[in-house]
C-alpha cells in the first residue's frame, strides 16, 4: 500500500471552480482526502511539503504526432510516453499519420497493446484515418477501427473535396466518435508559410492569406449546421475564424474548437530569427490573432490548447527556413511556457489555463476529469511554478529538439504526475 500526503499545495480543480491551499492524502492510486490540515495519517505514510507548488487534474493533449511506427528516428512510443509524462500530460491522442497510417484496426490494437504491456503512463489515444493512407477518396472501414478502440476520427490534414467531407459527416454520425478536421484551403495558402502582413514583407518569406483558414472554416461549418454531426475544428489560428466558431456556437452548430499552444503563445514577430522550428503550419498569427485567440480560450468560444507534439530530427530542421518540415515539439514546454507568459503576467488565471489544457480537452473527446475530491482515482499533476531549468537533451525525455526555446533557461517544471 502506497500512501503520499501532499502538504499544503495550492489545488486548481476546474470542475469545482476552485483555487486553494489544502493539504491531499493519496492511497493506492486513490484520493482518500482534501482538507486545509491532514492530521490524521500513518507513520509509513511519505510526507511532502508541497508550499509553493500546483496540483490539478492531469493534462489531456487533444492531438500530436508519433514518430513511431515509421519515424522512429524522431520519436518512439517509449519517449512520446516519457515526454508526455514529464510534461504533466496522463492523456495523451496520437495523429494517425504514421507509416503505416493507422487506418487499420490491426495497427490500433498493436499500439494500445504496447502500451499496456510496457505498463507506461499517460494513457494512450489513437484517432483512427478517415480516409484510407490520408488519400481522402476512400473511406476507412469506420465501424472496425471503432471497435478497436479508436477515440475519434480525423486525418490530421486539410480536405481537398467538399464531398468527401459531407460523405464523412453523414457516414460517421451514427458510430458516436468525436471526428476532427483541419480547415485549410490549400489553393490559397500555396507554398505559403508566414501569415500575410507588415511581418510577412518585411521578413520576405510567401505569405499565406486568414481567408486560406476562414473559407474552410465556413464551408465546413455550413456543412455541420445542415447535417448535425458532431465536429471538432483543429488548429484555430486567426482572428475572423474565432468569429466564424462564436456566431456558429451562439446558432447551435454542434462544434468544438482548438488552437495550439504556440498559436497562444507567439505571434509572426518571433519568426524574426529565422528559426526553423517556427515553421508552423498553419504559420503563426499576427499579434491581432494572438490576441483573439487567448480571449476565445478564456471566454469558451475556442475550447482547447492542443500541443500538436511534431518532433524531428537536427537534419531535417537544420535547412533554410523554407526548406524545413513545419512542427515542433511542445509535450514538456507547454504548461511551464504558458503558465510563466500568461498566468504570472496575470492575463489568465490559474484555473482558466488549466481548464482549457485538462477538462476541455476530455471534453472534446467525450471523455471526463474527475474533481479532486474524496474517492475519486488520483489522475494528477503536480507543478513547480518556480523551478528554473534548461531546455537541452539532457533535460528532454522526447528524442528530439526543434523548439526555439532550445538551450534557453525556462521557469517551470512538472514534479511528477499521479496516475
Amino acid at each position: 500500500m502506497t500512501k503520499e500526503l501532499l502538504k499544503q499545495v495550492r489545488v486548481i480543480d476546474p470542475l469545482q471552480k476552485t483555487d486553494t491551499v489544502a493539504d491531499v492524502l493519496i492511497i493506492d492510486g486513490y484520493i482518500e482526502d482534501v482538507a486545509p490540515q491532514i492530521t490524521n495519517f500513518t507513520t509509513d505514510t511519505s510526507v511532502r511539503d508541497c508550499q509553493g507548488l500546483v496540483i490539478g487534474p492531469g493534462l489531456v493533449d487533444l492531438y500530436s504526432h508519433s514518430g513511431e511506427p515509421g519515424f522512429e528516428e524522431r520519436e518512439t512510443l517509449s519517449s512520446l510516453f516519457q515526454a508526455a509524462t514529464a510534461g504533466g500530460f496522463t492523456r495523451v491522442c496520437v495523429l494517425p499519420d504514421t507509416s503505416p497510417v493507422i487506418d487499420q484496426p490491426a495497427l490500433v490494437i498493436k499500439l494500445q497493446q504496447y502500451r499496456n504491456r510496457e505498463k507506461v503512463s499517460p494513457n494512450l489515444h489513437i484517432w483512427g484515418a478517415i480516409t484510407l493512407d490520408l488519400a481522402g477518396k476512400q473511406l476507412t472501414e469506420v465501424a472496425d477501427l471503432t471497435a478497436a478502440g479508436i477515440v475519434g476520427f480525423t486525418d490530421g490534414k486539410p480536405w481537398e473535396n467538399l464531398g468527401i467531407v459531407r460523405r464523412v459527416l453523414e457516414y460517421l454520425q451514427p458510430f458516436g466518435k468525436p471526428v476532427a478536421f483541419w480547415p485549410c484551403d490549400r489553393h490559397l495558402a500555396a507554398n505559403g508559410m508566414i501569415r500575410e502582413g507588415a511581418e510577412a514583407l518585411r521578413l520576405g518569406l510567401p505569405p499565406i492569406p486568414a481567408s486560406a483558414e476562414t473559407t474552410a472554416i465556413a464551408a465546413l461549418l455550413e456543412l455541420v449546421a445542415d447535417i448535425g454531426t458532431p465536429t471538432h475544428i483543429m488548429r484555430v489560428s486567426t482572428a475572423r475564424s474565432v468569429e466564424l466558431i462564436a456566431e456558429a456556437k451562439s446558432n447551435g452548430v454542434p462544434i468544438t474548437a482548438s488552437t495550439t499552444w504556440m498559436h497562444v503563445l507567439l505571434d509572426t514577430e518571433s519568426m524574426r530569427s529565422y528559426h526553423t522550428s517556427l515553421h508552423l503550419d498553419p504559420p503563426l498569427g499576427n499579434y491581432q490573432d494572438m490576441l483573439c485567440l487567448r480571449e476565445g480560450l478564456r471566454t469558451g468560444i475556442i475550447d482547447a490548447i492542443a500541443i500538436d507534439h511534431a518532433p524531428y530530427t537536427y537534419e531535417e530542421k537544420v535547412q533554410a527556413f523554407a526548406e524545413s518540415p513545419p512542427g515542433a515539439i511542445g509535450l514538456e514546454l507547454a504548461l511551464p511556457l504558458l503558465w510563466q507568459n500568461l498566468v504570472a503576467t496575470g492575463e489568465f488565471t490559474p484555473l482558466e489555463l488549466w481548464r482549457v489544457l485538462s477538462h476541455q480537452p476530455a471534453t472534446c473527446l467525450q471523455q471526463e476529469i474527475k474533481a479532486i475530491q474524496p474517492g475519486e482515482k488520483a489522475e494528477l499533476t503536480l507543478f513547480d511554478p518556480g523551478q528554473i531549468w534548461k531546455v537541452n537533451q539532457a533535460n528532454l525525455q522526447t528524442l528530439s529538439a526543434n523548439t526555439p526555446w532550445f538551450g534557453q533557461e525556462i521557469m517551470g517544471r512538472v514534479v511528477q504526475v499521479f496516475l
